[in-house]
C-alpha cells in the first residue's frame, strides 16, 4: 500500500473526508443509517438516534477536518446551530454581534433580548473603534463574510480583542466555506455554518453545523442537542455529505462568476455600487485578499438608484434567474433584500445576487435584460 500523503489540499479533502468507502461491504458511498433505535451491545455503542447516528457522525468529521478542528457537531438546522451556541451563554450574558450579520441571528437576539436571556449589542465590525467595545461581553459574533453587503471584518484582530476580554469569538463561515476562509485558524473559538446552502449545494436539505476546538464547548453543544431534540434528519446528513463531494468545483465555478458579474455591473447607469470584496473598490479589499483563500466569494449585492417597486421588477423580471431567498446553490438567486423584516436599514433598491453555476454569459445576458427595464445601460 503506497503511504499516505504528508498533506493534501481541501479541494482533495472535500472529495475524500465526506465519502469514507464501507469497510464490511467497501461500497464507496457511505451508507444511509436511517435507524432511530440500535440494539443494545453494539459494536458502536449506539443506543437512540437523539444521542449519535453515524450518519451524523460522517458529517460532522468531514466539516471538522474542512475546518481544522478537533470535532464538530450537527444541527437540524444552520439556527438550531446558532441557538445552540448563544445557548452556551449564562443568563444575562452580553454579545456583541456585527451590525450586518445574517436577519435570522439578529432576529434571535432581539428576541432573546427582550426575554432577558442575554443581551446584544450591534457594532460595525469593519470598524477599528468596534474592538475597543466589547467590554464586559461573553461572546462575540461575527461573520467571515457579511450578509448582504459583503463586509470582511478582521478575525485575528477580534480574535486578539475578545480573548483579551475573555469573550468567545464566534464566526459564522457560511458565505466563505471552509474553502475560502479558516476562521479557527485566525483565532475563533467556534465556527457555525447552515449546510443548507454551500456545502449542501442544491436546495434540498436543512441542516446545520457548528465546529470547534474546546472539547468542553463541543461537549455542551452536544448536551443541548441531545436535551433539546435540535437533532439532524439522517437523511439530510446523507444528502450534506454527498453535496460537499462537489463543494470545490461548484465554488470555484461561482466565485468565478461572482467576479466577472461584479466587474461587467460596475459603472452601468442606474447602478449606485456593487459591493463584492474581490473589486478593487471594496472598502476591505486588502484584508479579503489576506484572510480570504481561492476566490472571493459567490455572492454580490447590486445597489440600484431606483426605488423598491422598480428593483422588485428586476428581480421578478429575468429568465434564469429565480427570485428567492437563499444562496450557495446550483442555480442562481436574486432577491431585494429590504423586502424582509430587520433589513429595512439597506437600500430600497439593493438586490442580492447569488451565483450558480450556470453559464456566466447567460446570467449577464439575463440580467442585462431585467435592469433596461428600469432604465439600465448595455452591460459589458
Amino acid at each position: 500500500m503506497s503511504p499516505e500523503p504528508t498533506r493534501i489540499s481541501r479541494e482533495t479533502l472535500v472529495v475524500h473526508g465526506s465519502s469514507r468507502s464501507d469497510q464490511r461491504t467497501g461500497a464507496l458511498v457511505p451508507p444511509l443509517i436511517l435507524s432511530a433505535t440500535f440494539a443494545h451491545g453494539n459494536q458502536e455503542q449506539l443506543a437512540y438516534s437523539r444521542d449519535r447516528n453515524p450518519t451524523w457522525e460522517l458529517l460532522e468529521a468531514a466539516v471538522a477536518q474542512l475546518e481544522g478542528a478537533s470535532g464538530a457537531v450537527a444541527f437540524a438546522s444552520g439556527m438550531a446551530g446558532i441557538a445552540a451556541a448563544l445557548d452556551l451563554l449564562p443568563v444575562g450574558a452580553e454579545v456583541v454581534v456585527a451590525q450586518d450579520a445574517y436577519t435570522g441571528t439578529r432576529d434571535l437576539l432581539a428576541h432573546l433580548s427582550t426575554t432577558g436571556r442575554l443581551r446584544a449589542r450591534r457594532v460595525d465590525a469593519t470598524a477599528p473603534a468596534a474592538l475597543e467595545e466589547i467590554g464586559g461581553a461573553a461572546m462575540v459574533w461575527l461573520e467571515s463574510m457579511g450578509n448582504p453587503l459583503l463586509s470582511i471584518p478582521d478575525l485575528r484582530a477580534w480574535a486578539a480583542a475578545a480573548h483579551g476580554q475573555g469573550a468567545i469569538l464566534a464566526v459564522d463561515n457560511t458565505l466563505a466555506t471552509p474553502l475560502l476562509c479558516r476562521p479557527l485558524e485566525l483565532g475563533a473559538d467556534l465556527v457555525a455554518h447552515s449546510a443548507s446552502k454551500h456545502l449542501g449545494g442544491h436546495s434540498d436539505l436543512m441542516l446545520g453545523v457548528v465546529a470547534g476546538q474546546d472539547p468542553e464547548l463541543l461537549s455542551r453543544l452536544r448536551q443541548q442537542r441531545t436535551r433539546q431534540g435540535g437533532c439532524p434528519g439522517q437523511l439530510e446528513a446523507w444528502l450534506a455529505l454527498r453535496g460537499m463531494r462537489t463543494l470545490a468545483v461548484r465554488l470555484s465555478r461561482q466565485c468565478q462568476t461572482a467576479g466577472f458579474l461584479a466587474g461587467a455591473l460596475v459603472g452601468t447607469s442606474r447602478v449606485r455600487e456593487v459591493h463584492y470584496p474581490g473589486l478593487p473598490t471594496h472598502p476591505q479589499h486588502e484584508l479579503a485578499e489576506a484572510q480570504l483563500d481561492g476566490g472571493f466569494g459567490a455572492m454580490l449585492a447590486l445597489e440600484l438608484e431606483v426605488g423598491a417597486v422598480a428593483a422588485e421588477q428586476v428581480c421578478t423580471s429575468t429568465r434564469i434567474w429565480t427570485n428567492a431567498t437563499s444562496l450557495g446553490s446550483v442555480e442562481s438567486l436574486l432577491e431585494r433584500r429590504s423586502r424582509w423584516a430587520g433589513e429595512e436599514y439597506l437600500p430600497e433598491g439593493l438586490i442580492r445576487l447569488s451565483c450558480g453555476i450556470e453559464n456566466q454569459e447567460d446570467l449577464l445576458e439575463d440580467l442585462g435584460q431585467a435592469l433596461a427595464q428600469v432604465g439600465a445601460g448595455p452591460l459589458a
